[in-house]
């Protein structure tokens, strides 16, 4: 394969991983959003889970979504596997380090994105264990019911889970992990994209370092909240 076929071709899976980065930034939003119903005030700490668990049951359930389910997961695996692959050509391309490294050689940022992809990954295989096998394939959730339906009361297993300080030590670690990952992620995403330009690029940055410090504070005050607070209870 001659050398510019190689090159168009890191750069196709470049422009695939960005898009498809892009859009596991717009779930990680829903998912927040859909978090945060747990630190709404009720009246008992049933009506406290309500709004989740109706959230939680519709994203399961309802025809669209669970397309947008099969994409989910079909993105997370396409951008976990180009970004190996990418990384590998990136180490075979430069077998010897640069005696001067510039910033995006030298930045944790973009340095550690592998390594901060990596444990992330462990950190989503253990949370779909805990969380969405339990409820689609084990049966092992509690039953609650709202209006004389039966739901799968998830809120209650995210705060028995919230309540654990190991389990919250390490759930914030990996969300911290994602905050550095998302930094650099989200600038790189438009530059692998085309659209590197002088006159923008500096928002975009400026962007993508407001995306990651929302998304990073916002998942990790949540456990933080439930773990401390005596009016939410299982």
């Amino acid at each position: 394969m001659s050398s510019s076929s190689l090159q168009y071709s890191s750069i196709t899976k470049k422009a695939i991983m960005a898009l498809v980065g892009l859009f596991l930034i717009t779930f990680l939003f829903v998912h927040l959003g859909i978090n945060l119903t747990l630190l709404i005030p009720g009246t008992d700490t049933t009506a406290d889970r309500e709004i989740f668990n109706l959230a939680a049951h519709f994203m399961g359930t309802f025809f669209l979504i669970k397309v947008f389910e099969v994409i989910l997961f079909g993105g997370f695996i396409i951008h976990i596997i180009l970004g190996l692959i990418i990384q590998i050509q990136n180490w075979m391309a430069r077998p010897k380090r640069y005696k001067v490294e510039g910033w995006s050689h030298t930045s944790p940022f973009s340095k550690f994105m592998i390594h901060t992809g990596i444990i992330i990954l462990i950190f989503l295989v253990i949370h779909l264990m805990d969380f969405y096998i339990k409820a689609k394939f084990l049966g092992e959730v509690d039953p609650v019911t709202y209006g004389g339906q039966t739901y799968h009361d998830l809120g209650a297993l995210v705060v028995m889970k919230f309540k654990q300080g190991w389990f919250v030590i390490g759930y914030i670690v990996a969300f911290v992990l994602l905050a550095f990952h998302l930094d650099h992620a989200f600038q790189s995403a438009f530059q692998s994209l085309g659209l590197n330009h002088s006159k923008y690029m500096p928002f975009l940055k400026g962007l993508s370092r407001v995306i990651a410090i929302v998304l990073g504070i916002g998942f990790t005050v949540i456990p933080l909240v439930i773990y401390f607070s005596e009016n939410i209870q299982v």
